[in-house]
């Protein structure tokens, strides 16, 4: 008990720091990704043939390929093209990117699921195209895709262990340099774990509590 203790004291604030990293990695990659897929399922709905045809391309690459490789093309192969990137940001929008295709094919689920004539009727009543997807059709589908992206949410989080490759510290390259000084893997590997289990439990229960708000809404 005492050895935990120390341990606490001694790399306590390093896992903090890195937890604290995980979270604000974690919330801009989703606000990319929600913004890239809102636009991707928006796109594949357009008329354009090239605006539609781009969105669907983006979606299969990305969904096609692993997301390891994607942050590997941003932060090693884009100073090929002049485009230098701190590993901070270019895992956050290679992990935004990533997200974003899935939680397309979310948004694009959910605008299915709403009934076609809720559209024509506010067109009919005179709301624009943009009025009606902002004040009437999004609202009902957020409801929807809200435990589906809750699970996305959740998997953006838990891949914030990918950054380790392009020297982000967060918690599992912080937990791999405390195991090269200490020879412990298993004490810190096992740290790491806990805290992402706190991590996404505390995430889970923000949005089962957005569930029941909205729930009450609707």
């Amino acid at each position: 008990m005492n050895q935990f203790w120390s341990d606490v004291a001694v790399y306590g604030p390093g896992f903090l720091k890195a937890s604290w990293l995980v979270l604000w990695i974690t919330v801009l990659t989703i606000l990319v990704s929600w913004g890239c897929g809102l636009a991707a399922a928006l796109a594949q709905r357009s008329a354009l043939a090239p605006v539609k045809g781009l969105a669907n391309f983006y979606i299969w690459f990305i969904r096609g390929t692993p997301a390891l490789i994607q942050i590997f093309i941003i932060y090693f192969g884009m100073p090929q093209l002049g485009i230098r990137l701190s590993p901070f940001t270019a895992g956050v929008l290679a992990l935004g990117f990533n997200s974003g295709a899935y939680v397309a094919e979310i948004i694009r689920a959910g605008l299915q699921a709403i009934p076609r004539g809720q559209t024509e009727s506010s067109l009919a009543l005179g709301f624009s195209g943009f009025q009606t997807m902002q004040s009437i059709i999004l609202p009902q589908v957020f409801r929807i895709i809200l435990p589906a992206v809750t699970n996305e949410a959740i998997s953006t989080l838990k891949n914030t262990s990918l950054l380790s490759t392009i020297t982000v510290v967060e918690l599992t390259l912080y937990a791999q340099t405390l195991i090269s000084a200490t020879f412990r893997p298993f004490d810190f590997y096992i740290a790491v774990a806990v805290i992402y289990l706190v991590l996404t439990t505390v995430l889970t229960q923000l949005a089962n509590w957005l569930e029941r708000r909205y729930g009450r809404l609707s």
